[in-house]
């Protein structure tokens, strides 16, 4: 006989809540946290991931947890980019990459507003 995986209900994000919480909290923690531990929350909720789909009900959890949001738009970057991350945001860091690169390379352009 053949065992198949089935997964968790899809629209059960329980599990995927607590360790979006998780990681959270493990991300802005005062206190060191042990590389292996946080491991294995990621590894967790990648697990999750594979077994949600994505709706609205997801979308308000990604909201609420940055750190599983940039996990969840990591793992699907492939098939979506970056589809949750805000595009101004995503702009002008982009821009201020550039100018850092060119600063550091020599070739900074002056602003306009200093000739």
């Amino acid at each position: 006989m053949n065992a198949t995986h089935t997964p968790a209900h899809k629209a059960d994000l329980a599990v995927t809540h607590v360790l979006a919480q998780l990681l959270e909290r493990l991300e802005h923690s005062a206190v060191p946290v042990g590389p292996e531990q946080y491991r294995s929350v990621v590894l967790h909720l990648v697990e999750q991931f594979r077994d949600v789909e994505y709706d609205a009900e997801l979308g308000r959890l990604l909201d609420a947890y940055p750190a599983a949001s940039q996990l969840y738009e990591n793992l699907n970057y492939q098939h979506a980019g970056l589809s949750r991350s805000a595009l101004d945001t995503a702009v002008a860091a982009e821009l201020a990459a550039r100018k850092a690169i060119e600063a550091a390379m020599g070739h900074a352009k002056p602003d306009a507003a200093h000739e």
